[in-house]
């Protein structure tokens, strides 16, 4: 058995464990429409494909395909860190998760994928080796569209990657990627921006504290039209956790203001907050947050069963994906 049949027989064992101990996955919940069928969250955020997208497993990242017909995020388990996706059939179903299709290999770190505003690139975080028998690196790679699918993946070379690592890339309308380093020999990360200039990319530039604030930061987001960036920072005074997500906006000179906390309807104690993204339509905000189902003070079942299916619950306290109307960020500002 080689080294890729191996790991496809692991992950089966995976899931049929799950099956046995939790919700089977072949009862996953049939859903149809736009944004899985559900309905729209207000001002309360609301797990995401609560079922089907957010499960008991560790889930984070989130990108959609301009026409909102595809769906990208990243999932870790056993392991084992994949991007998955789904995508709309013509009945307005949607597919069963699978990982992406430009995955050959999983040993590899197929992680935080990030889609551009024509639909025609995806770029994610890979520690995939760039030469056979070379040393595997954090580093950024693409994949380009062919058709209704992805092409051969390939690493972004230098100047966006270096001997450092480089992840979570966020993209702007006209190209321009922001994204996250550490340099070697630190443990600090440190937000970079890279405008596109005559169809490549230009020398990245350390954004200015306001952005890279706190003691370390990362897996920062830009919107589309770089009005604002949203950093998830830890070290500030203001926090409500470790991590919290907090938003500068760009001024029409290119500086940028102080951050500001996004609230306690985004961040919690938990201080796990790691990622966030708009809808294609940039109506709702997307982020991964740590939640679970409240508890209780009082007597309950405590049994091992109970202790599973309570572990095998999409609220369970490991990380999921959740929704919000994205008009509160306006208020912020």
């Amino acid at each position: 058995m080689n080294k890729l049949n191996l790991c496809l027989a692991l992950l089966s064992m995976c899931f049929l464990l799950a099956c046995q101990q939790g919700a089977p996955v072949d009862t996953l919940p049939l859903v149809k429409g736009d944004y899985l069928g559900e309905t729209p969250p207000d001002t309360i955020p609301k797990v995401f494909g609560d079922g089907f997208i957010s499960t008991h497993l560790y889930t984070r990242d989130f990108a959609m395909m301009p026409d909102g017909k595809e769906m990208y995020y990243s999932i870790t388990a056993i392991g084992y860190n994949l991007i998955y996706y789904t995508k709309q059939n013509p009945d307005q179903s949607w597919t069963e998760p699978q990982p992406a299709s430009f995955i050959k290999d999983y040993s590899y770190m197929y992680y935080e994928p990030c889609i551009s505003a024509d639909g025609q690139k995806l770029y994610f975080l890979s520690d995939k080796p760039v030469a056979e028998g070379a040393e595997g690196n954090e580093d950024i790679w693409c994949v380009d569209r062919t058709g209704d699918t992805w092409g051969d993946p390939y690493n972004l070379g230098e100047p966006i990657n270096t001997e450092g690592a480089e992840f979570y890339p966020s993209v702007t309308n006209d190209g321009t990627m922001y994204f996250t380093r550490r340099p070697v020999g630190e443990r600090v990360h440190y937000i970079y921006r890279s405008k596109w200039v005559d169809g490549r990319y230009a020398e990245p530039e350390k954004l200015p504290e306001q952005v890279n604030c706190g003691a370390s930061r990362f897996n920062a987001y830009i919107a589309p039209d770089e009005s604002y960036i949203i950093v998830p920072a830890v070290g500030m005074e203001d926090t409500f956790g470790g991590t919290d997500y907090y938003i500068c906006f760009r001024n029409a000179d290119d500086t940028w203001t102080e951050p500001v906390n996004m609230g306690t309807h985004i961040n919690t104690k938990s201080g796990r907050e790691y990622s966030t993204t708009l809808s294609h339509d940039g109506k709702y905000l997307f982020f991964m947050t740590e939640r679970k189902a409240q508890t209780t003070t009082e007597p309950m079942d405590m049994s091992l069963s109970k202790l599973q299916d309570m572990s095998n619950q999409t609220l369970n306290g490991s990380s999921n994906i959740f929704w919000v109307d994205a008009a509160f960020i306006k208020k912020l500002k």
